[in-house]
């Protein structure tokens, strides 16, 4: 039997929208020694975690702490820890993601009303509020950034309107917390979730989530019911509104990360180094300046795109920040050009989902991968593989158009 191969990983430059390059810092972070998960250094290293995730977030939340599993991992613990059979659930859905919390609602039992807008667009925020007022649902869940559409919700105005009517508010914030702002506590947001292999520029495998007392209420009363310390007209109702999870049970899992440290599971010790790593540096850097390196970065590629005479997909008036949506020109295979972008340059692009599955490229420009440099060769090889493929576009334009931004950029910081 012949042995294993020694691993190889080839260098890439990653502008999809997740996974991203990893802070080489994070990596490092990652590779240091392992404690046990009750050694009081590892504890004091899951408290400044929360301690991180509070600012990241935005919150002033007691419960802010990693689930050990992709984001998905964080939308099902969310979502199959406060929905009991039968809970009326609205969820507007702009996205393909949309489309997973509906799924993972209906497996929790829950009662799911959906409504829908046209890829590339967003909600007016009244149409969603009409549809609390129709559904009067315990749950609005829905997604801030999709990726698959490259657009951003507005979610202050719902959030508001949720709080009135006395609905939960479950944000979906993988794709934007860490590259634009995500105000918890201000847009009135009961629970939300995000994940590392995005804008956080952390390897994927855990998904950070923040909850307040509404929701924590809602946990203590199911825990009740596991416990046997309610009784209800009906066993089996009982039965029924039990947290189905063990892994995913949320009043399990705050224990875990609370002063009594329940034995839950085993923490991902490493991982959780460079979740820790990875928010120490954004908290370095600043969450405006983080921000404005994201907007930069978005505004250079979008120059460098236009200067292609290449179109943008979607409503600009929602575009998500870390996300740029290219149309494919006519005539061209968009897997073609991914293909020659990878091979011949180590660049990875995105393709899409759906309905836009072949029609649109998408460019991430997410946490670490978000630097000028990955920008200006991802607009150079781009423009290499379409003239390469005859496509009729100005060559040498787009770089300089992007380098026009930056130069704007820095001009504008010496003005102020």
């Amino acid at each position: 039997m012949q042995p294993l191969k020694a691993l190889h990983v080839p260098a890439r430059t990653i502008m999809t929208p997740g996974p991203v390059e990893v802070d080489p810092r994070v990596l490092q972070a990652m590779s240091r020694s392992i404690l046990g998960q009750f050694d009081p250094a590892f504890t004091a290293i899951m408290n400044d975690t929360m301690e991180g995730l509070r600012r990241v977030l935005q919150t002033q939340n007691q419960w802010a702490y990693p689930i050990d599993g992709t984001s998905r991992a964080g939308i099902e613990a969310m979502l199959c820890s406060i929905i009991e059979p039968g809970d009326r659930v609205l969820i507007p859905s702009f996205g393909r993601f949309g489309g997973l919390l509906a799924e993972i609602t209906e497996r929790c039992g829950g009662e799911v009303h959906m409504i829908h807008t046209e890829w590339g667009t967003v909600f007016a925020p009244d149409t969603i509020i009409a549809a609390i007022k129709e559904t009067e649902p315990k749950v609005v869940a829905m997604v801030h950034g999709d990726t698959s559409t490259g657009r951003i919700q507005p979610l202050q105005e719902i959030g508001y309107a949720c709080r009135e009517h006395d609905c939960l508010f479950i944000v979906d914030a993988v794709a934007t917390v860490g590259g634009t702002d995500v105000k918890t506590d201000d847009w009135m947001i009961d629970g939300l979730i995000t994940g590392t292999q995005k804008c956080l520029s952390v390897p994927s495998g855990m998904a950070p989530l923040t909850y307040n007392h509404r929701i924590e209420e809602i946990l203590m009363e199911r825990k009740s019911i596991e416990q046997g310390l309610v009784t209800g007209e009906q066993e089996e109702l009982n039965h029924q509104r039990r947290i189905r999870s063990n892994y995913f049970d949320l009043s399990q899992l705050q224990e875990y990360w609370s002063p009594a440290r329940l034995n839950h599971h085993t923490e991902a010790t490493a991982a959780l180094y460079g979740l820790y790593e990875g928010l120490r540096l954004i908290l370095e850097e600043g969450l405006e300046q983080r921000f404005e390196r994201h907007r930069t970065n978005e505004r250079a590629l979008v120059a460098g795109i236009e200067a292609m005479g290449l179109t943008l997909f979607g409503d600009p008036g929602c575009k998500l920040p870390t996300v740029t949506c290219v149309e494919i020109p006519e005539g061209i295979n968009g897997e073609t050009v991914r293909a020659m972008l990878l091979e011949d340059f180590a660049i990875e692009v995105a393709s899409s989902f759906g309905p836009l599955h072949g029609k649109i490229w998408r460019i991430g420009t997410m946490g670490y991968s978000c630097q000028k440099k990955n920008v200006l060769q991802t607009l150079a090889a781009l423009e290499a593989v379409l003239l390469r493929l005859q496509v009729k576009i100005p060559a040498g334009e787009a770089v300089q158009a992007a380098l026009d931004v930056y130069k704007q950029v820095e001009y504008e910081k010496v003005s102020h």
